[in-house]
């Protein structure tokens, strides 16, 4: 009604208003109370006539019907109250929260087996997720304690010769002060020379020592190392200088002050004066060193050659400055620098190089980037992998969804039980918002209690988790104040995820329905709502541990073709005596003795290895005085009894032998280089030669081919090679004829203590180094197979409740059968069939995307396995043998129960 008060009534002549209001008024008034508004408003109207004028009369009158049609008119209030208008209790206020958590706690405790179902299994998927999350979160980590962390650039080489690619994390010596002159954006540059494992020795002390470095003196004003002692801007500027980590200055000097104290590299035959000590580096750094020293140490670091590559090059860059546009100017250094030498060393300018479809580049990788997107062929240390982070993610998100599923699986077959319950709430007056409150209610709880069992068995399983997965991750809810608040908002994220559907399902009932009893209604409710929705999440949960299934045994066979395969050489039965540089000449003295040693059947000295660390050779060679047909190969310099050593192969020519006087000047190529060269089985008699940077040259004739032979991991396929005889020491590697293994080793052990060398013996076997080059596929099937384990008993422990819910809905039926003749394998058959069909339906949905997903795992190594028909049908035969135990005890316990008993179920 109009803001007017209503006058007392007087006479209608004044006017009626204007007609085609007062006709839209009859059109479109509520029937209700068209009769009585238009009479007000007809008063209304003579009033608004005497005191303001018919012209403004009108207005209003017009005015106000347009307001009172629907829909803007609002309706008549009864003076009747309905019972849905009393006033209902705020649905989250303190008392309705308690009466939710007593009720949800009364139903838990009632459904003690089923409760404890769900709480085994969402606390193995709570426990799943955080111990992936710590690692996830520990490889997302990588040198990001760096306080100039996404500012810092590392230079990487890459290249292609004669087809093959080259990638290198190593650039050369002057490609650091260059980019400093040549650019002014980069602010900073410094480089890192790996130092090896050198003897260090203080006083009587003597260890040997890995985390060795080379550096700039500028390294610490890149990189966050906090210095305990010593000043960080002046500490490496001058040669013989070394910083060394708190551990180290405690290892060596105990509580004195190590500044000043000399420490000798013998190794390097040089002392170095300690000018600081810093803080460890970080565990989740790429590089880890323990001693840094200086680079004006290092003889090569001033050498002006840009043929050569050993030092790991970084740059510091502005703030927000994007580091492509500092990469796409390093053509120029390539060309101005790089393109002079190679033409003084193969004759040819760079672009006649790159014509002839070969190519060189640096290029830059971010710091933070280091770890998981390294694919280099050397770095500072193991480098991590991307797509396992994507797959360990994807598995924790898997195992969640399963424990979800299996709890919204329980709850809506358990809706029967509690659909009664609904009916006299709903009749008494609750609303549906106050039911979701509740059943989530039930869900939060029961997700907390899980989540506390989780924490406990996070605690338990990281020990043997660090050992799976080679990390040092740590859970301490009072070290990190943000963990449990996040953990708390976790459980109650999923609490809700996984209750919202048995939340809306169950509070849908409609009363009428269900306390009429368990009628047609009712039935086909739970049926269409329920049935379909549990067999789609039952495929689900089988689809993921199909897919496991297969990932685990495609990693099994892999890793097992690894071991298996045909390496080009025998790694069985060979002993590795490592360091003997360390004799010098009685290297060879050593050799010799194993040689006179009944349970040594040959020996040889060398550096090289083709499993394990060996020395880094490259050979930049052309074929016959055709400079524009040349290849970058590995060299490994032998003596003559390395082939035979090692067990391999010669398919043309002959070995290196004593009896030849010229082999100085031979060469052995593998068949791959051979092919490289064009010559295949046809290369003997044919010439090789080696260019250096100042032009001069050195020619080898090839005298014989190798077998190839796998002298890197089988992700990379095997690169041409080339051997030279020579003296190259480092190794004493002998073939065993004997399993008196101790007895040899303590003869050597004593050969090793007369040559008087501080350092203790260290050796290893072949097929131990071997194992080692692929013990991050051997961590990654180990862990794969434990969290596949884990998936299926989830997946299990859902079925067998839905199966026991099944089971007593249809204990009646059961009954019926058995009375009309029905045996107890029919029984069982039909009961089991109910869930052997998702499982098919599993399995065939899963199987293309298994597919997928190992073929683009297998896509990593060089040499695989193939993909066959019958690793899916295996993982098949496996989901459906795992489903059918499970269901069968509870099919088998309804089917063996006296029908008797069965039809006078409630």
């Amino acid at each position: 009604m109009p803001n007017a008060t209503k006058p007392p009534r007087s006479d209608r002549s004044a006017g009626a208003g204007p007609r085609w209001a007062t006709k839209l008024l009859a059109w479109w008034g509520h029937p209700d109370t068209r009769e009585e508004v238009q009479g007000d408003l007809l008063e209304l109207y003579t009033y608004w006539v005497q005191t303001v004028g018919k012209r403004r009369a009108d207005w209003r009158y017009s005015l106000s019907v347009l307001k009172l049609l629907r829909p803007l008119a609002k309706p008549k209030q009864s003076t009747v109250r309905r019972f849905d208008e009393y006033p209902q209790p705020f649905s989250m206020s303190p008392a309705m929260i308690r009466n939710y958590v007593t009720i949800a706690w009364r139903n838990l405790n009632r459904n003690r087996a089923f409760s404890a179902i769900n709480i085994v299994g969402l606390s193995i998927g709570l426990a799943t997720c955080i111990l992936i999350s710590l690692f996830v979160l520990d490889e997302l980590s990588y040198d990001r304690y760096n306080e100039k962390a996404d500012r810092i650039v590392r230079v990487y080489f890459q290249g292609s010769m004669n087809g093959g690619k080259i990638k290198e994390a190593v650039v050369m010596p002057p490609t650091a002060q260059t980019l400093k002159q040549e650019y002014p954006e980069v602010l900073e540059a410094t480089r890192v020379r790996d130092g090896g494992v050198p003897i260090i020795a203080y006083g009587n002390q003597t260890f040997k020592e890995t985390g060795v470095a080379f550096v700039d003196a500028n390294f610490f004003q890149v990189f966050t190392l906090p210095f305990l002692k010593g000043d960080p801007k002046t500490a490496l500027t001058q040669p013989n200088t070394l910083v060394i980590t708190e551990a180290m200055a405690t290892k060596y000097f105990g509580n004195e002050d190590p500044i000043g104290k000399v420490l000798t590299i013998k190794t390097a035959n040089a002392t170095c004066t300690v000018t600081g000590v810093v803080d460890e580096v970080p565990a989740n750094s790429h590089f880890h060193f323990n001693f840094f020293v200086s680079m004006a140490s290092e003889p090569d670091a001033k050498s002006p050659s840009w043929m050569t590559s050993s030092y790991f090059t970084y740059l510091v860059l502005p703030k927000g400055y994007d580091y492509k546009q500092l990469e796409a100017k390093l053509p120029h250094v390539v060309e101005k620098y790089m393109g002079p030498q190679l033409q003084q060393a193969f004759g040819m300018s760079l672009a006649e190089f790159r014509k002839k479809g070969n190519d060189v580049g640096l290029f830059l990788q971010p710091l933070t980037d280091i770890h998981l997107h390294a694919d280099f062929a050397f770095d500072l240390s193991p480098a991590g992998d991307i797509r396992y982070v994507y797959i360990f993610g994807a598995i924790a998100v898997f195992m969640l969804v399963i424990a979800c599923i299996n709890f919204m699986n329980l709850s809506t077959a358990g809706a029967s039980k509690r659909s009664k319950e609904v009916g006299i709430r709903k009749a008494l007056g609750s609303l549906k918002g106050a039911l979701v409150n509740q059943f989530l209610t039930e869900s939060v709880l029961l997700t907390f209690l899980a989540l506390v069992l989780a924490v406990g068995i996070v605690y338990l399983a990281l020990p043997l988790f660090n050992d799976l997965s080679g990390k040092q991750l740590t859970f301490n809810l009072m070290a990190a104040p943000w963990l449990l608040p996040a953990l708390l908002l976790f459980g109650l994220v999923v609490g809700v995820l996984a209750g919202s559907y048995p939340a809306f399902f169950l509070s849908s009932f409609k009363p009428v329905t269900v306390l009429k009893g368990s009628g047609s209604a009712l039935r086909a409710k739970l049926s269409s709502g329920g049935i379909s929705l549990r067999s789609a999440l039952v495929v689900v949960q089988f689809s993921i541990s199909f897919m496991l299934i297969v990932g685990t045994t495609v990693v099994y066979r892999q890793l097992q073709y690894i071991q298996t395969t045909k390496l080009g050489y025998d790694k069985d039965q060979v002993l590795v005596l490592q360091e003997t540089w360390r004799l010098g000449t009685n290297e060879t003295v050593l050799r010799n003795q194993l040689l006179q040693d009944a349970r040594v059947a040959n020996a040889t000295v060398s550096g090289y290895l083709p499993a394990g660390p060996s020395n880094n050779n490259n050979f930049m060679v052309y074929a016959d005085d055709n400079t524009s047909q040349f290849v970058k190969t590995l060299r490994y310099e032998v003596d003559e009894d390395y082939i035979a050593t090692l067990g391999m192969k010669m398919v043309a020519g002959r070995n290196f032998s004593k009896d030849f006087g010229t082999d100085s000047t031979g060469i052995i190529l593998n068949e791959t280089a051979a092919k490289a060269f064009g010559w295949g089985k046809n290369a003997l008699g044919h010439t090789i030669t080696r260019p250096d940077n100042e032009g001069r040259k050195a020619s080898y004739q090839v005298i014989g081919i190798v077998k190839d032979f796998h002298f890197r991991s089988l992700h990379e396929r095997i690169a041409p090679l080339v051997m030279t005889l020579g003296s190259n020491s480092g190794y004493v590697i002998a073939r065993v004829k004997t399993k008196d293994i101790a007895g040899l080793l303590g003869s050597v052990e004593k050969q090793w203590a007369r040559f008087g060398v501080e350092a203790p013996l260290d050796y290893t076997f072949l097929d131990e180094n071997f194992t080692a080059t692929y013990r991050s596929e051997q961590k990654i099937g180990r862990i794969l197979g434990l969290f596949a384990g884990l998936t299926i008993f989830v997946a299990c422990l859902g079925l067998f409740g839905l199966a026991t819910f099944v089971a007593e809905q249809r204990t009646k039926e059961i009954g019926v059968r058995k009375v009309l003749g029905a045996s107890v394998p029919n029984i069982v058959r039909l009961l089991s069939a109910d869930f052997l069909k998702p499982v098919l339906v599993a399995i065939l949905l899963a199987s293309p995307v298994a597919w997928w997903a190992m073929s683009q795992w297998l896509q990593d190594f060089a040499y695989k396995i193939d993909l066959s028909w019958w690793m899916f049908a295996l993982a098949g035969l496996m989901a459906i043998v795992i489903a059918l135990l499970t269901v069968s005890f509870q099919s088998i316990k309804a089917a063996l129960m006296n029908p008797v008993k069965s039809l006078r179920t409630e």
